[in-house]
């Protein structure tokens, strides 16, 4: 227990280490940080230029892990991504050459760029921690962490990820716009050395590795979990809603009020949790039909219409 009071201010420290870099987004970095000790993934969707791969950075920065980036372009292959078996006539077998995937933290730089094909090639990776070349199933190393970015489906030269995909994300999230006064000290920074050059690890990956342990004993009573499941039965019973979100969804939206709570140093999940995290957590996973794409409506107005219509648990 002692190790573990002397691990928890870390976890602020990363926070913290972060909005060096990225001004007036601490709700960004906490979310990045509650994925990684959730064991999950993120996607980041924005336009270009917001700061995107800038965050991905510092979380990677902040921890001294393994850091990989695969730019994702129209002719990238899905080899490019896994790695591939050359065969050495020397040793006369084949030898396995990596490619980024084999790392701890991955900077899938513009994701929907590429060809679904090479999208599909980190569905194993994300999901089962493993990747499959030439039949030998390999695994990835611990931690394994991905965090994507893509820009809006409407820009040019985009394809959208599969609805496989998109369920393999943990969270998704924006970046917005910041705010005059955020864009100011941006300038300000600039002008001197970018702070991303400066930032120092703060947690080792056996440190990390220890927290997601202790996230998973984060304490959910069965009325919170009740909650959860009501929320995205509510999902799949919308006429609005041509799919809606799978168990998946439920374990993910558990998994990321655990650690949420975990962050801010409590031992147990709250509704307030389950409620925060549930438009970040769901909405890329429900499919709309198009009547209701012609009206206007998006997937975080139906999440935040179930959440309005759920009744919450009374803490006792």
């Amino acid at each position: 227990m002692a190790k573990y009071d002397k691990l928890r201010p870390l976890i602020a420290q990363v926070i913290e280490n972060m909005e060096k870099v990225i001004i007036g987004k601490r709700d960004v970095a906490t979310l990045s940080v509650v994925a990684l000790l959730a064991e999950g993934h993120v996607l980041l969707e924005d336009v270009p230029g917001v700061g995107k791969t800038m965050l991905v950075r510092a979380l990677a920065k902040s921890v001294s892990a393994k850091f990989k980036r695969i730019q994702f372009t129209p002719d990238l292959l899905p080899s490019d991504v896994t790695g591939v078996s050359i065969y050495n006539p020397k040793e006369m077998q084949f030898e396995y050459k990596p490619g980024p995937i084999m790392g701890n933290i991955i900077l899938a730089d513009e994701i929907n760029r590429t060809s679904p094909k090479t999208q599909s090639a980190l569905l194993e990776a994300m999901e089962e921690g493993n990747i499959t070349i030439d039949g030998v199933t390999r695994k990835l190393p611990r931690p394994f962490f991905v965090m994507a970015t893509q820009n809006p489906i409407e820009y040019e030269g985009t394809y959208p990820l599969p609805e496989a995909q998109l369920d393999r994300f943990l969270l998704k999230m924006q970046m917005g716009y910041p705010s005059i006064l955020e864009e100011i000290e941006i300038l300000s920074r600039a002008e001197k050395i970018p702070p991303i050059q400066e930032l120092q690890p703060v947690i080792t990956v056996e440190e990390l590795i220890e927290l997601q342990q202790k996230v998973k004993d984060v304490y959910v009573d069965d009325t919170v979990k009740r909650y959860i499941v009501e929320i995205v039965q509510r999902s799949r019973t919308l006429s609005s809603v041509y799919l809606g979100v799978s168990p998946r969804g439920s374990i993910a939206l558990m998994k990321a009020a655990q650690a949420y709570a975990f962050v801010h140093d409590r031992s147990f999940v709250i509704p307030d949790d389950v409620q925060f995290l549930a438009p970040y957590v769901l909405s890329h996973r429900i499919i709309l039909k198009s009547e209701a794409k012609f009206d206007g409506v998006t997937a975080e107005d139906v999440v935040t219409d179930i959440l309005e219509r759920t009744p919450v648990p009374i803490q006792r």
